[in-house]
């Protein structure tokens, strides 16, 4: 397996995609999935007024610092509450970038509202991915939807495990359309992520690599939380997943926001690029040690 992780790791620091793409290499890493979710915050990058010439501008880079976008996150947003499809829209534009940067996969959440039964949930997903799905042919993307993490809410039915996950690639029954495993998530729930890829199998196109105590989404560093990587890699080879192993790290370092106030002094509320630039490296280290203790680690 190869080793890939998010333009995401590093957006807190600077609003340049191509920026992040370096700060990523730099690290180590060859392999980068691209986070929409930073242009969809900020209306900046695919969502720009010229988006054609951003869509060169990305393709020059990547090939300019030697990295491979390999898969992309589409943004979260409301897609069973869309009234005028303007998120849906927003989804399509990512799956055009996807075909323009050659991005063989594109990560694209299911949709949950308050009201809608199990069974409704699962037909509004489908009425929400077949259009992006027919865009998606145009480029043969495959659209990979996502274990969410565990969330009790009621009246709102959340696609959760591998079961669900398996239920909805076969009721959406197309070629395209697959699954993403995220491994935080799963670390959520009293599940075995070994037997939860094995129902998946085949349909496991891609990874979020990620932990957490259990009690929260945390996306901590492997080693950080509770999440068993030797349950997740036994799952990996027992279908054969070829893919690459995608970090989801955000939480290398807590937000400022998240932290105790002291309005005296600030100058380490938030931690410097230099801590971040080495936690980067490091977290390649991570990886690289992992696939080579089960002797699958790819250049």
């Amino acid at each position: 397996m190869k080793l890939a992780t998010q333009t995401g790791d590093f957006t807190a620091y600077t609003r340049s995609q191509t920026e992040c793409l370096r700060y990523i290499r730099e690290a180590g890493f060859r392999y980068a999935d691209y986070s929409f979710g930073h242009d969809y915050s900020t209306r900046t990058g695919v969502y720009g007024q010229d988006h054609d010439s951003y869509f060169d501008e990305i393709k020059r880079a990547a090939d300019e610092i030697g990295i491979t976008l390999v898969q992309a996150h589409a943004p979260m947003g409301t897609p069973l509450k869309d009234p005028d499809g303007r998120f849906l829209a927003d989804t399509i534009r990512c799956v055009d970038a996807c075909g323009a940067w050659g991005i063989p996969n594109l990560v694209v959440h299911s949709g949950y509202t308050s009201g809608l039964s199990k069974e409704e949930t699962f037909e509004a997903n489908k009425h929400f991915f077949l259009p992006i799905l027919e865009r998606a042919e145009k480029y043969g993307t495959n659209i990979l939807v996502e274990n969410f993490d565990r969330m009790c809410i009621d009246g709102m039915y959340w696609i959760d495990n591998a079961t669900d996950l398996l239920a909805l690639i076969e009721l959406v029954d197309h070629p395209l359309f697959h699954a993403v495993w995220d491994a935080g998530h799963a670390n959520m729930q009293e599940m075995s992520q070994d037997a939860e890829l094995r129902l998946l199998g085949g349909h496991v196109r891609a990874l979020h690599i990620q932990d957490n105590c259990g009690d929260r989404d945390a996306h901590l560093l492997p080693f950080l939380g509770t999440m068993n990587l030797d349950a997740v890699m036994h799952g990996l080879l027992d279908i054969g997943y070829n893919g690459y192993f995608t970090f989801e790290v955000g939480g290398i370092f807590r937000a400022p926001a998240e932290r105790r106030p002291y309005p005296a002094d600030e100058r380490l509320t938030k931690a410097p690029l230099s801590l971040k630039r080495a936690a980067e490296r490091y977290l390649y280290e991570l990886g690289r040690c992992v696939l080579e203790a089960y002797g699958c680690f790819e250049e």
